[in-house]
């Protein structure tokens, strides 16, 4: 299992009761309603995501993410275990599968003791464990092995289409209870594929859209299909298919020539856009399997400012988040957040992150 490059350095309290257990509109908060800390070295803004466009200016690039979420969840009973809740991260191009196993009912922890040839039963479809993903010891602290290569009776496929009937959103323990898949969707999502939400982006409304544009703020699409997200500390993120076209490079390109902040909506974002980087800086239309992880040790190169969520201590995202604003920067949001009750995880509040364009990690502007 890859590892993270050095550990992230924002301290801050566990969240605990901050999560947010439910998304926003059954909490009566609108989607654009969940609070925003915009954050710039010059000082803090707590605010709303509704009010977004006042603190990006005209010709900048909010690049976002046009993955939709799809079920990826559901329920199985094991020939070693019994019952237990199966999470499909991925589909392999040799026709197999990345699962995870957790337990049942609300999937609220791994299953790290799978073995080769245990059999997962449902309906008529059955998933056999072949090999730990990406290899063996893939958990970070040796106590097994999250992640399996599976292979699906009768083919991949029955299982694409059995998620599409009876599977449900991926959800953990710490939500009040299941919400349908509409929930998990943002207003960007038109290609499925990802096994959770590219949530940095569910806040966005069409009216969000519209203002951004109606200040002169670009908007462009990548896309990066998500596997699951629940990372033990320390373990890297895996290889995530990803699309990063010739009109949204071009557009960022003539972004960062001119001077304009590059925003990414979301980790899921960095990851694609720093993907597709040529040595001299320059971002080029690129497609395939990313293991691009980005840390301080390996800052990106062209986005200079993160639309996000709040994130774990210790969690990989972290590491990306001071990659892109800078530890100085995290901190001091971080330390806002907790103070101020801000709510994490995928239905919780927003961050903007900007660092000072002059101190940035990113390669010169190409010319």
């Amino acid at each position: 299992m890859p590892l993270l490059t050095g550990h992230p350095t924002t301290r801050f309290a566990a969240p605990g009761s901050s999560v947010a257990p439910a998304p926003a509109e059954y909490r009566g908060v609108a989607r654009d309603g969940v609070r925003l800390l915009a954050a710039r070295p010059g000082g803090l803004a707590h605010t709303t995501f509704r009010h977004l466009a006042d603190h990006l200016d005209a010709g900048d690039v909010v690049v976002v993410n046009n993955s939709q979420t799809v079920a990826a969840a559901w329920d199985a009973r094991s020939d070693v275990r019994g019952p237990v809740v199966l999470h499909a991260a991925t589909p392999l191009d040799d026709g197999t599968w990345v699962v995870e196993l957790r337990t049942a009912p609300d999937a609220a922890r791994a299953v790290l003791d799978g073995r080769p040839g245990e059999r997962l039963t449902f309906g008529h479809l059955e998933v056999v464990l072949l090999a730990p993903y990406p290899e063996d010891g893939s958990s970070p602290t040796g106590a097994g092995n999250r992640l399996w290569k599976a292979s699906v009776r009768p083919s991949r496929d029955d299982l694409a289409a059995h998620l599409l009937r009876h599977g449900r959103p991926i959800a953990y323990g710490y939500l009040d209870r299941r919400y349908p898949l509409a929930d998990y969707q943002t207003v960007f999502g038109t290609r499925p594929g990802s096994a959770e939400m590219p949530s940095a982006a569910r806040p966005f409304t069409p009216a969000i859209v519209t203002e951004l544009v109606s200040h002169g703020v670009a908007i462009a699409p990548i896309t990066l299909h998500t596997g699951v997200s629940s990372q033990e500390a320390g373990e890297a993120p895996l290889a995530e298919r990803f699309e990063v076209t010739d009109s949204t490079a071009r557009l960022v390109n003539a972004a960062r020539a001119g001077g304009s902040r590059v925003v990414a909506v979301g980790t899921t974002v960095t990851r694609a856009l720093e993907s597709a980087v040529l040595d001299n800086g320059l971002l080029v239309a690129r497609s395939g399997w990313t293991t691009r992880v980005v840390t301080p040790a390996d800052p990106p190169r062209v986005v200079t400012g993160l639309v996000t969520g709040w994130h774990d201590p210790q969690a990989s995202h972290l590491l990306l988040v001071e990659a892109v604003a800078g530890a100085a920067l995290t901190q001091r949001a971080y330390d806002a957040a907790t103070a101020g009750g801000y709510l994490w995880h995928e239905f919780g509040d927003a961050a903007l992150l900007l660092p000072d364009l002059t101190d940035s990690s990113s390669a010169a502007y190409p010319t």
